[in-house]
């Protein structure tokens, strides 16, 4: 049940005084958990892009060697892989809003805790407290907005989206000047715990409207997803748009002082390459969930990334700005990303089980992705084998974005595969 479709939240005897209170009382429900989804996304990458600005600094003040960098820097992904996975089984048993205050509280505790870390192994183990949080989050709030917003998902995704930009951005700008004013690192790190705190007020709230457990059985699990096609293209979509995501926040301020850019602006086109997230998540929710075909939205990012890359390849520094643009707006796909598990659900179960099975999956191949562009670099000694790599993912990424643009639903095609499964094993009547 949802609360967009009506839970007892007010009288529903039919008198004109009931019916008005508890259309408000609806209505006052929505807006927070609207305001909580808003607030919630806010906190589902401070806990990484926090740390990058300092990163010197962390690994100085505990003595942090370079394969403890390495694995901090790793962790991210492997934690919404681990936790993005875990989440639907999590939600099944604790309630999505019980889940989310749950994880919440795990990112407030991992990032007050890690800031006081004495310890480099303490440090990390208490980040990966803080990435479980941001992990589960990234993978319930697509449901959460399936379930209690079905008809205004466009909206609603644009805001998390929006959101989740803007506390990446923050994180991102923000530690540098808080850890000078402070001469703090940790200080700094710790401040962001703040954004949870608040940010768990609107669904403590709301946690009396939280739906009963197991009653539908309508729960899907990621072998489920798998066994469908458009499940598989969800998965490959997710992960190639991450492996070039991570990619190019791994790897672009390097490629571009080796190219004869000096390090600040190096630093700067990242900066802005980041910063494009936000426009796209204004505008591109809302669009996508009013076309029924959205291959028109895949192809743009494609020949954006294509012409960027282009660009790169030929003359890297002559045209950076446009380059940067152009591949800013084909990272775009990470919001599509976000968009298209509601847009080829039916249900919030369905929403979660996409959500899950795609972001686990697709952060794995997010993570190789800067390794085997590394290891090319490595091998050929310039920037051009790992731009056809960059090349071969945006292909790919198109081909299997075009697929996943057709309007079809997760359930059905689970339901026509599982239907198909049962008439196989029926036995013959003659």
């Amino acid at each position: 049940m949802s609360v967009a479709s009506g839970p007892n939240t007010g009288d529903q005897s039919g008198s004109p005084h009931g019916g008005t209170a508890s259309f408000r009382s609806r209505r006052g429900l929505l807006l927070l958990l609207a305001v909580g989804i808003a607030l919630a996304a806010l906190n589902l990458r401070t806990a990484i892009t926090s740390v990058g600005p300092v990163l010197g600094e962390v690994t100085d003040g505990l003595g942090m060697t370079a394969v403890g960098a390495g694995v901090l820097t790793t962790l991210p992904v492997l934690c919404f892989a681990l936790f993005g996975g875990l989440t639907p089984a999590l939600a099944r048993r604790l309630g999505e809003h019980h889940l989310l205050v749950y994880a919440l509280g795990a990112v407030f505790v991992g990032l007050v805790a890690r800031a006081f870390a004495p310890h480099p192994w303490l440090f990390l183990a208490l980040s990966a407290v803080a990435l479980s949080g941001g992990a589960i989050g990234n993978v319930i709030l697509p449901a959460l907005v399936k379930e209690h917003f079905p008809d205004r998902v466009g909206l609603m995704t644009t805001v998390y989206t929006t959101a989740l930009a803007a506390g990446t951005a923050i994180a991102a700008a923000a530690t540098v000047p808080m850890e000078q004013a402070t001469g703090e690192w940790r200080l700094a790190l710790g401040s962001y715990a703040l954004f949870a705190l608040v940010a768990a007020l609107p669904w403590l709230l709301a946690l009396r409207a939280e739906p009963r457990r197991g009653g539908d059985g309508h729960h899907l699990n990621m072998r489920q997803v798998l066994g469908t096609g458009i499940g598989r293209q969800a998965v490959l979509y997710f992960g190639t748009q991450s492996s070039i995501a991570y990619i190019m926040f791994g790897w672009y301020a390097q490629m571009l002082r080796d190219q004869g850019m000096d390090a600040q602006s190096a630093g700067l086109a990242l900066s802005y390459l980041t910063l494009l997230g936000v426009p796209m998540s204004l505008v591109l929710p809302t669009l996508a969930t009013r076309m029924r075909n959205t291959s028109p939205i895949v192809v743009m990012f494609a020949v954006a990334y294509l012409a960027g890359f282009a660009g790169m390849w030929i003359a890297p520094l002559s045209g950076v700005w446009v380059w940067t643009t152009l591949v800013g707006v084909g990272m775009g796909s990470f919001v599509f990303a976000l968009t298209v598990f509601a847009l080829r659900t039916r249900t919030g179960p369905g929403t979660a089980a996409m959500s899950a099975t795609s972001q686990s999956l697709g952060y794995l191949m997010g993570g190789a992705g800067p390794f085997l562009f590394g290891l090319l670099h490595e091998l050929s000694g310039g920037w051009h084998a790992p731009l056809a790599l960059l090349v071969a993912l945006t292909v790919t990424n198109l081909l299997v974005g075009l697929l996943l643009s057709r309007p079809r639903y997760l359930e059905d095609a689970i339901a026509a595969r599982e239907g198909a499964v049962s008439a196989a094993e029926r036995p013959d009547p003659s």
